[in-house]
């Protein structure tokens, strides 16, 4: 089976970071290895919360995974709690990322124009070093514009004009370098719709889906867990895009019709059959 090493916080509640991944991983057929960034009583959107930094435990977790001599066939990164986490990812990656390890970097750092508050400049610094690592990343508008240096506000008030998307896809399009093969804007406010471009040096593709609400703790985690997952077991980028939307759109609009408070995230619960139906089938066939 394959393995996917997922490097997130642990939230309790929030539907969000690895408590959303390993599930949905596990769900397309592949082994989720978690290696934990922090451990939160719950998502950092809430009012309050307790976070027990996990820096220093890494060391020790990762030397017996060097000494197991493991390999992984994919990595996904998140939430990162410091530069010096960063750093020991960095050295994490060039560990064990080898030429068959597909990286997949969600680069955390902001959403809606603003830093998260956990975040320093020094941190976004290295996630962007980190996200140079990556084979293919996943930003939401805000981070493409921080990884690009880009006024967010600007591109915002374009939306609804003709050169909003297009302006978008070029800013990816310059994030493209012989290593990162492959940029994934995601959850694009558009009028009533949310736009997710996939950009290739040879290729654009959107995936478009209704928009129900505001924007909900843990769908960016969801979206990069579901890309992650299914491109490690084979799917092409915009196979797994297209699933990743189609989950979240079910998702949010099954919360949304439910008053689900944002930082409570989304009842992807409900429809995990959208993940394994195809698994179990090939599964069968085999």
């Amino acid at each position: 089976m394959k393995k996917i090493a997922v490097i997130n916080d642990i939230s309790g509640f929030g539907r969000c970071s690895m408590t959303a991944a390993l599930p949905v991983i596990s769900a397309l057929g592949v082994e989720a290895c978690p290696l934990p960034t922090a451990i939160l009583s719950n998502q950092t959107g809430y009012p309050s919360f307790y976070c027990d930094d996990f820096t220093d435990r890494l060391t020790p977790y990762i030397a017996e995974w060097q000494k197991r001599q493991v390999h992984f066939d994919g990595i996904l990164t998140g939430f990162l709690v410091s530069a010096q986490q960063a750093e020991r990812m960095i050295e994490f990656i060039e560990d064990f990322k080898t030429e068959d390890t597909l990286y997949i970097c969600d680069p955390v750092m902001a959403d809606d124009g603003r830093l998260y508050g956990t975040y320093t400049a020094e941190l976004c610094e290295k996630m962007t070093e980190l996200s140079k690592l990556a084979d293919i990343i996943t930003p939401n508008l805000t981070e493409l514009c921080l990884l690009t240096g880009a006024n967010y506000h600007e591109i915002h008030e374009k939306q609804g004009q003709a050169d909003y998307l297009p302006t978008i896809e070029q800013l990816a399009k310059s994030l493209l370098n012989e290593r990162r093969k492959t940029v994934v804007v995601t959850g694009i406010l558009n009028g009533d719709s949310i736009v997710n471009i996939v950009v290739t040096a040879d290729s654009t593709a959107e995936e478009t889906s209704k928009r129900f609400g505001g924007s909900y703790s843990g769908t960016g985690d969801l979206f990069s867990a579901v890309l992650a997952g299914s491109l490690v077991r084979g799917d092409s980028a915009d196979a797994a895009v297209k699933r990743a939307v189609r989950f979240l759109e079910c998702a949010i609009k099954d919360s949304f019709l439910e008053g689900n408070d944002r930082n409570d995230g989304v009842n992807f619960q409900k429809y995990m059959a959208m993940l394994t139906e195809k698994t179990g089938r090939e599964h069968a066939e085999n």
